[in-house]
This record gives C-alpha cells, structure tokens and sequence, in this order.
C-alpha cells in the first residue's frame, strides 16, 4: 500500500502567527514593580480574517494528502435588524449553569445553540453532518451546502441522557449512544424516534459503528471494558468482543482498558481505540483478535490517550489523540502515513480531539472537546494524489525543456 507522505511540518500559518507572537519580547531593562503597566487582556485572532485557502499537509512543494475547509461552534446567530442592538452575548459561566435549557432540560427555542462537548460524528446521504454533543444533550445537524443547522433536542424527538457516539446507516437511520441512559436510540430517516435498545447489556456507552455487509452494530462500552455487538435490524444482542484485565498489569490481546470508540472497515474488520493502553485493537467481523498497534508515548506513532477512530476510502486507520492534540493516520498494519495537527486553537490546531470521520465525499471532521468546534478537511485519496503528481511532474518537465530550448538566430547573433 501506498504510504501517504504527510509531513510533520507546522503549517505557514502556525509559523506566522508564531513569529508574530514572539517579535514585541526583545531584551529589556527590568522596570520596578510600581512601575509595570498594568497587565493587558489577550488578544484574540478573528478566525475570519485568517486565510486558510493554503492551509494544507503535506506543505509545498510535496503534494497535498489533507486541506483545511471550515471550522463549525453551532447554529449562526440571526442578523440583527438595522437600528436595533444585538442582544448581550452570554457568557460561559451561563453556558455552563445550563442557561440553554429550560426547567425540565429542553432546549430553549429561541437561544443560539452552540458546540460545547462534542464527540461522535456521521453523515447521511444527503450529506447532512451529524454530531452528538454531551453537554448541549442533542444532536446539531450541519447541512454545510445549504448552510443550514437544525437539532434533535432532549425532550422534543428524544429523551436524552449523556449522549457520546453516533453512527447513519446506508439507509439514513440514526443510532445515538446514552451513557447516561445506557442504551442507543434509534431514529427514522426522517427523524422521528423508533426504538430504544440496549439497555440490558451496557453498562456506560462510547462510540458507535456499523458494518453494512453483515449489518452488525457495535457498541463501546467504555464501563464495562468490551465491546457489545447487536442486529442493525433487529437490535438483538449478539455478542461482546474484548474484555477487561483480569488483574493489573494485563494487557494481553483482547484486553481492553477503557475504550472509547470503534471503526469498521469496507472488509468488515473491526478497530478498537484501547484507550488507557494506547493501542488499537484489531478483530474480525466474528470478534477473533487479529492483530494490534501503538504504545504510550508522544512521538509519531505513538499514542497518548487514543479516542476517535476512522477508515478512509484508501482504508487507511485515521485516528484521534486526545492528549498530543493531533490526528494520526496508519496502514492496516499499524505503519505510521503521517498526521497533522497541534495543540491550540487555530484553524488546523486541536484541543483535546475525541471524535474523527471520513465520509464518501472524502470530507473527514474531527470534534473537540475543549474548543467545541467542528473542523472539517478535505481528504485527497492515493488515486487523485497520483493524478496531481503526474500533473506536477509534467509542469516540471515543461519548465525544464523551455529553460533548456536552443536559441533562436535572432538570439545567437547576439
């Protein structure tokens, strides 16, 4: 397989702000303490005013594997009419005190609904992007074409608890994952609620997958330390995969230690973030261990907490680290392709990364918990990155041969 050459090369844009933080501290002599001025609050970067058009990983003059598109906190605020004052902006001691919700935890119908723990992520036919968010307690519905948000609320087309992962099947039905509730909620294409299941065999719920082929629905329990598997059609429990250490210290094949979130390939293999051991597990679609990756550290290839967990078209393993704030992409085997992102706020930069998808469109979103924000990236697969290259190498050529071209008569009697 081809390996994906993304460089792990801080962007232009990282570089320059970087630059530009650090020009004004030069050598000084020290001021007394009543002289010092008074402190200045931070300054904050409109996001809006960046340009992230060459936002890209690999950087020039290699050819782009990942291109930033656009960050997403929740639904636009309305345009304020002409002579009238905007409302006063709520601030996140009120955000945090639940000021969002009514009495019985509803959401108010009337308030701007913005990401504040988001985590699991889909997307359906349509290409509308799904998001679960623990803290707001709905699901925020991104049509990114039409520029359109729209929610399923707690208390209107559900009843929600703590909810974590989300997965749309082939044929547009939603199954959210409870923690709280212990259970998964299942909804219709057109949203209404169908059935909840589950809660007889899951103790605190993570992520979510499907596998299409042989409609198997598997679900992280993150309490219970294994994996549940269920009918995508019937809902009836089938087995668990993995289990907990049976003493400290055991991390042996198949043992799980937290995990959080799970994946499944086009073959229908099945990925398992390990969390607290910081591995990924890999079982087949019966729940036979195959094989398993990574170790704690912080160097490329390592794993400091791994949660979200994706496969892309190329079937390549995208995973999500909370701790190093990036995401780090593998072959089946565990080599290391490349990865991009950093700590930080920035378009590019990630605060603590808990959910990662990459959908048919080559679109791949990643949530964060710290930020509350939903960036999204456009994937360039090994078939297109091989078409730019091409392209890049004739451009090459050509240059070469006219820089090299014989001389005209005119040019020789000079």
């Amino acid at each position: 397989m081809t390996r994906i050459k993304i460089k792990p090369i801080t962007s232009y844009l990282a570089i320059s702000i970087l630059l530009f933080t650090l020009a004004p501290y030069g050598y000084a002599k020290k001021k007394k303490k009543e002289d010092a001025p008074a402190p200045k609050k931070a300054v904050q970067i409109d996001h809006s005013k960046i340009d992230t058009s060459k936002l890209v990983w690999p950087l020039p003059p290699d050819v782009p594997r990942i291109k930033f598109l656009q960050e997403i906190y929740g639904e636009n605020k309305p345009p304020v009419p002409a002579g009238q004052k905007g409302k006063k902006k709520q601030s996140w001691m009120d955000r945090v005190a639940g000021m969002q919700t009514t009495d019985n935890g509803s959401l108010k119908k009337d308030y701007v609904h913005m990401l504040a723990r988001p985590y699991g992520i889909g997307v359906d036919s349509k290409k509308r992007v799904y998001v679960a968010d623990s803290f707001v307690s709905a699901v925020f519905v991104f049509d990114l074409d039409k520029k359109e948000t729209k929610l399923l609320r707690n208390g209107a087309e559900g009843k929600f608890g703590t909810i974590i992962g989300l997965t749309v099947d082939s044929a547009d039905r939603l199954f959210v994952v409870d923690a709280l509730l212990h259970r998964v909620a299942v909804f219709s294409p057109d949203w209404k609620l169908e059935a909840y299941f589950g809660d007889d065999h899951l103790e605190h719920g993570g992520g979510i997958a499907i596998d299409e082929e042989n409609r198997f629905l598997y679900v992280v329990d993150t309490g219970a330390q294994r994996v549940a598997v269920f009918d995508a059609d019937s809902f009836k429990f089938l087995r668990y995969i993995g289990g907990p250490p049976k003493s400290v210290g055991d991390e042996d094949a198949g043992v799980l230690s937290k995990p959080s979130n799970v994946a499944v390939d086009n073959e229908g293999i099945v990925y398992v973030s390990d969390t607290m051991n910081n591995r990924i597990q890999i079982f087949d679609a019966d729940g036979k261990f195959i094989s398993m990756f990574g170790k704690a550290g912080d160097g490329p290839g390592d794993f400091a907490r791994p949660k979200g967990i994706a496969i892309d078209p190329d079937n390549h393993v995208w995973v999500a680290d909370a701790f190093t704030n990036r995401v780090q992409i593998f072959d089946r085997e565990g080599h290391l392709l490349g990865f991009f992102g950093t700590g930080g706020d920035l378009p590019g930069q990630f605060g603590v990364p808990s959910g990662v998808y990459v959908d048919k469109n080559n679109r791949a979103f990643v949530t964060e918990q710290l930020h509350g924000r939903l960036q999204v990236f456009r994937y360039f697969t090994e078939a297109e990155a091989k078409v730019m290259k091409e392209q890049k190498d004739k451009k090459s050529t050509a240059a070469v041969s006219a820089q090299s071209a014989p001389q005209t008569a005119a040019e020789g009697k000079k």
